[in-house]
C-alpha cells in the first residue's frame, strides 16, 4: 500500500497579510460591537460566534462552520481571511492587533 501524498501549502492561504487579517477584524468587530443594540443585524451574533471561538473557544463557545452560509459573502469573506491566516501562522489571537479590550467588550456582550 502506498503512502498518501502529504498535503501542500496553497498559494491563497500565504497570500494572506498581518494587515489585511487587521482589517477583517476591525470590520466584524463594528459587526459584533455595534453602538447600540438596535444596531445589532442577524450577522452581529454568529460574528461574535466566530470571534468568540476563536478568541478562547472552550469558554465563549464554538462557531458553527454553517454561520459562513448565513452572513453575507462579504462578512464570510473576512472571517475567511483571518482563517487563512491561522492556517500558516503559530497561534495568535485578536490582540495582536490592538483588540484585547474590543474582545473583552464582545465577551461581555454576547457570553456575560
Amino acid at each position: 500500500m502506498s503512502t498518501p501524498p502529504q498535503p501542500q501549502r496553497r498559494p491563497v492561504i500565504r497570500a494572506v497579510t498581518f494587515d489585511e487579517v487587521g482589517a477583517a477584524i476591525s470590520r466584524l468587530l463594528a459587526i459584533a460591537l455595534p453602538p447600540t443594540r438596535a444596531a445589532e443585524t442577524g450577522a452581529s451574533g454568529k460574528v461574535a460566534d466566530f470571534l468568540l471561538a476563536w478568541w478562547n473557544g472552550q469558554d465563549c463557545g464554538h462557531f458553527p462552520i454553517l454561520h459562513l452560509c448565513n452572513v453575507d459573502a462579504v462578512i464570510a469573506e473576512d472571517m475567511v481571511t483571518i482563517m487563512a491566516y491561522l492556517a500558516q501562522e503559530s497561534t495568535i489571537y485578536a490582540d495582536a492587533w490592538g483588540h484585547r479590550d474590543a474582545m473583552a467588550d464582545l465577551w461581555e456582550r454576547w457570553r456575560a
